[in-house]
């Protein structure tokens, strides 16, 4: 799912569709954690639970940014889908680099994972 997620975040940014490449990067992050909780046996219960666990358990084995960078592409996530106030349009540079980011967190991820 993460892999198909952060296929569907290129392709919106290929069609300059910023907004929904950034939440399409962010739920690529999210479900490359989820595979982390599954794999010591839980199931997340919120974004923020999936936040709170990785850094908790986590933040020997994987850069320290991808965490804050969890994090803050959650909050902005977040903001983008449920904000009441409307939302500045999300720049290419800001989509490029949640791409970016979703993409070497679900490496490290794998690494994880697979051993």
């Amino acid at each position: 799912m993460a892999e198909h997620k952060l296929e569907i975040a290129g392709m919106e940014f290929e069609s300059k569709i910023f907004e929904s490449a950034i939440i399409s990067a962010y739920t690529s992050m999210f479900h490359s954690a989820r595979a982390i909780l599954f794999k010591d046996g839980f199931k997340e219960r919120s974004h923020f639970a999936v936040f709170v666990f990785m850094s908790e358990k986590y933040s020997n084995k994987i850069e320290k940014k991808y965490l804050n960078e969890l994090n803050s592409l959650r909050l902005q996530r977040h903001n983008l889908m449920y904000g009441l106030e409307e939302s500045s349009e999300a720049q290419e540079a800001e989509a490029e680099s949640s791409i970016q980011l979703a993409k070497g967190f679900l490496k490290a991820i794998k690494k994880i994972v697979q051993k």
